[in-house]
């Protein structure tokens, strides 16, 4: 009786917390076969034209090319324009809730009576492109290492250097897993953290909330997750050129999807933390809370369940378990929520289930609230312990290490 009140509950916290935002947009669905034109997109857009494929049959199509090809779907050229530049923090809120606003307004007026501190950002020219020039400048607060701090390898005596990109969840502002990255930098861990594409100071002005990183735009949901997945990629070789070794990757929600995708791709990250994990992309837009008006779009055009598995398969984590398989020696810790209304629990048991299939190596914790309830006392504490006493775990372990592996496995063009 008593974990029926307890579930009844928390279900109906969850869903208060999900539906306080009043500015979700549904929007028309549209196929957006531009967004990818260097990848099959066009020419999927000719085949429609030459009424040789429905739109529909299409996007399934491009879909399993890259499923298929990977490696060419995330390959990028490495940026060549980092700068670390100094400015204020600024919150970029998503809700327009009047204590939210009230609060980036606080933020500014401390910013302008010079109460604030400039803090280091790194920005760079996305290498891939989406029209839309704040999308396209990439950015991500910088958390550098002290010199002599950081975990020391004790049959050499060197201190290695480590660092860790954090990528919040859908819609966070830009003060959201700062914390974290406060946290492992006093273990010595350098931090970037990272702006989604279509976040924060990336959001397009026309925007209340980051409606493009997913959407019922089809193509631009998919160029998206790309984007994504090459600016971790390029925020690593950036801190290898500052003399970084050993890297990983905390990402939450969406931003843990991206954070897979990219530890799939690349090798050189050793450490993951995915907190909250799902399987298939297009099953968390059926059935997850957040996204009822993406939902009701692709409803609306007719659209099922498969259908949209299957023509968000190309940024699904269940697409390249085995690309993320290849990598023995990373240490993974996945995170989920029993009452979970947005990553359904069964979807995140699925992943586990995925996991063991592969023979992937992992630690699995279970928080006892929902998706947006970990981010309220006490779970948001839990969670953080969960988080921290992994990835201090794994790079402790990492600095003991007797050499490097990742040397000759990058795989990029």
């Amino acid at each position: 009786m008593i974990a029926g009140l307890y579930e009844s509950w928390m279900f109906a916290w969850e869903t208060a917390l999900t539906t306080r935002d009043e500015n979700r947009v549904e929007r028309p669905l549209e196929w957006g076969f531009q967004h990818l034109s260097d990848c099959g997109g066009l020419q999927a857009a000719r085949e429609v034209a030459r009424l040789e494929f429905s739109p529909l049959e299409a996007m399934k199509l491009l879909n399993q090319r890259i499923v298929t090809d990977p490696e060419s779907f995330f390959a990028y050229k490495t940026p060549t324009d980092f700068q670390v530049e100094q400015r204020f923090p600024e919150l970029h809120p998503t809700n327009v809730r009047p204590e939210t606003l009230e609060q980036e307004r606080e933020w500014q007026r401390r910013a302008e009576a010079g109460e604030l501190r400039r803090e280091p950002f790194l920005r760079w020219t996305s290498a891939v492109k989406t029209g839309i020039p704040e999308n396209d400048f990439a950015n991500a607060r910088w958390y550098p290492t002290k010199p002599g701090m950081g975990f020391v390898d004790r049959r050499t005596g060197r201190r290695r250097r480590q660092a860790m990109i954090l990528m919040p969840q859908w819609n966070a502002d830009a003060f959201s897993h700062n914390v974290l990255c406060e946290m492992f930098n006093r273990w010595g861990i350098a931090c970037l953290r990272l702006s989604k594409p279509y976040h924060d100071v990336r959001r397009p002005a026309e925007l209340e909330r980051a409606d493009y990183a997913v959407s019922s735009n089809i193509g631009r949901t998919i160029a998206a997750a790309r984007q994504a997945v090459v600016d971790v990629r390029s925020a690593i070789d950036w801190l290898e050129q500052q003399g970084y070794e050993q890297f990983g990757v905390l990402g939450t929600s969406l931003g843990s999807c991206y954070a897979f995708l990219a530890a799939a791709m690349d090798p050189r990250i050793e450490v993951c933390a995915f907190n909250h994990a799902s399987t298939w992309f297009g099953d968390v837009v059926w059935t997850g809370q957040s996204t009822r008006h993406v939902r009701a779009s692709l409803e609306h055009a007719g659209l099922s369940r498969d259908d949209v598995r299957a023509i968000l398969a190309g940024i699904s984590p269940m697409s390249f378990m085995t690309e993320y398989s290849r990598s023995a020696d990373r240490q993974t810790l996945i995170v989920h929520a029993t009452y979970d209304l947005t990553f359904l629990r069964e979807l995140s048991l699925d992943v586990l289930k995925s996991f063991d299939q592969y023979g992937i190596p992992y630690v699995s914790k279970v928080l006892p609230c929902g998706h947006y309830t970990t981010g309220e006392a006490p779970y948001k504490y839990l969670d953080g312990w969960y988080l921290g006493s992994f990835v201090w775990s794994a790079f402790r372990r990492m600095a003991s290490q007797r050499a490097m592996r990742r040397q000759g496995r990058r795989r990029r063009t």
